[in-house]
């Protein structure tokens, strides 16, 4: 299984790694499919918004909602999630099969068996490779749904492309 996540302990990390992975790949001539994600501080709120990007050209989705300054509640935009989501699993059946998907994290929606779960199978069911971000509040849920035999990605930009051609055999 070519799956490998990536967990860092600060702050949007995860986020600016990939964001920069997809780039440093699209630059080597590979084609990466999946989302990124982007966080915009508000002024006002010590929480961000959070925008994915839909890999590789595709639009920008605000992924969170304002639930009000007193809420506690999980912001994520099911919907517009869901919409990245589908956004993707078209790019899986396009004419050119991508060579890695990147997934801006396995989160809760996923360790519950939702958001991008069933597109990282379908993935990996045609061979593609997978970098995924996890966070340690979802890492068991992550390792379970990978049956144990996720690896542990590196965190240098040209490691990670490394990783990516040689987990994708086609790739020369």
């Amino acid at each position: 299984m070519n799956l490998a996540y990536i967990m860092t302990s600060e702050r949007g990390a995860t986020d600016r790694l990939l964001s920069a992975l997809a780039e440093a790949l699209a630059d080597a001539g590979l084609r990466a499919a999946g989302i990124v994600q982007t966080n915009i501080e508000c002024g006002d709120t010590a929480l961000c918004d959070m925008d994915v990007r839909v890999l590789p050209d595709g639009q920008t989705i605000r992924i969170s909602q304002s639930l009000g300054r007193q809420s506690r509640g999980c912001r994520l935009n099911p919907e517009a999630l869901e919409q990245a989501v589908a956004q993707v699993q078209n790019s899986l059946i396009a004419k050119t099969t991508p060579d890695v998907l990147l997934v801006n994290k396995f989160g809760k929606h996923e360790a519950d068996g939702r958001g991008m779960r069933e597109v990282i199978a379908e993935a990996l069911a045609l061979d593609i490779p997978v970098i995924s971000g996890v966070n340690r509040l979802n890492f068991d849920a992550f390792q379970e749904f990978a049956c144990g035999e996720a690896e542990a990605a590196p965190h240098e930009i040209s490691e990670l492309v490394a990783w990516v051609k040689k987990s994708k055999t086609h790739i020369e």
